[in-house]
């Protein structure tokens, strides 16, 4: 079976920047297991795959894989495959367009070249100490803010919420592997374990995602799921409406740039993220 595919640079405004996704076609007929295998294949941070296309009213239903497992949401695949649909396979590049992900449909609009998602509303979880991140990284209790709290939010895919004092902390950063790996296990909700570092200075925003995969640690360039986590977090803690840049990947040769514009209203999170993605290659899987 031959299956077309797209590779595409998210949250980035140039070519080979931003992170990585390839997108596959005419998935309908590949189970879970043969997708897994083609994720853990190319190894991206994530892969795509279309099992569902309605090209007459611009929908289509799409499974996310990293190499390690399936994701329920996550913002740069949805984000680059949007860019692949509206670009590349819908007729007249439509401005607007409906994708379903496990968790549900995400309605998508582009302006100009940016992509926007709206996020589900988030869940605040559990909050943790400044005392438990010491103990798997090189970080001093003097190197935390002490505006917000760190704490796990989820808006389909659960990540922890880190703020730190400096932009200094945020690019020293290191983490000890086993350490992280078992706090994360032993506290973190779900099976998909993240830790999202954050220094905001006015009107800038930084971030680094780290992870568990594979027994590895891993950073991501571009983590829109985060993304959309961190954006409710400072909804709920920071001001109730903004818009800014968050930079990820600067720290790993990947620079990204993605675009926040959120609100807060009567209990009801408006979170939108924003992205360019840039066209690298096509081709022909044989699966």
């Amino acid at each position: 079976m031959s299956l077309p595919f797209y590779i595409v640079d998210v949250f980035a405004d140039r070519k080979y920047a931003g992170n990585q996704l390839a997108v596959f076609l005419d998935a309908e007929n590949l189970s879970s297991e043969e997708m897994q295998q083609i994720a853990r294949e190319i190894n991206f941070a994530e892969s795509t795959f279309v099992t569902k296309l309605d090209r007459e009213n611009n929908k289509a239903e799409i499974k996310i894989f990293t190499p390690a497992q399936e994701m329920q949401f996550a913002g740069h695949p949805i984000i680059g495959t949007s860019w692949v649909l509206m670009n590349k396979i819908f007729e007249n590049s439509p401005s607007e367009i409906k994708l379903t992900v496990p968790i549900g449909g995400i309605p998508i609009d582009k302006t100009e070249d940016l992509i926007w998602l709206k996020a589900a509303q988030p869940k605040f979880w559990d909050v943790f100490s400044k005392e438990d991140f010491t103990l798997f990284s090189n970080l001093k209790v003097s190197d935390f803010e002490n505006q917000f709290p760190i704490q796990e939010v989820t808006t389909g895919s659960a990540f922890v919420m880190v703020g730190l004092s400096s932009k200094r902390a945020l690019e020293n950063l290191v983490l000890d592997k086993d350490k992280a790996d078992k706090w994360m296990r032993e506290h973190c909700k779900t099976d998909h374990r993240g830790l999202y570092f954050y220094y905001l200075e006015d009107s800038k925003l930084f971030s680094r995602m780290l992870c568990i995969e594979h027994n590895q640690l891993v950073e991501d360039a571009a983590t829109g799921s985060a993304s959309t986590c961190l954006q409710a977090f400072l909804l709920k803690y920071h001001k109730p409406e903004f818009e800014i840049i968050n930079y990820q990947g600067d720290y790993i040769g990947r620079p990204s740039q993605i675009y926040f514009k959120g609100k807060l209203a009567d209990d009801q999170f408006d979170i939108k993220i924003g992205g360019k993605a840039q066209f690298v290659a096509k081709g022909e899987w044989e699966a």
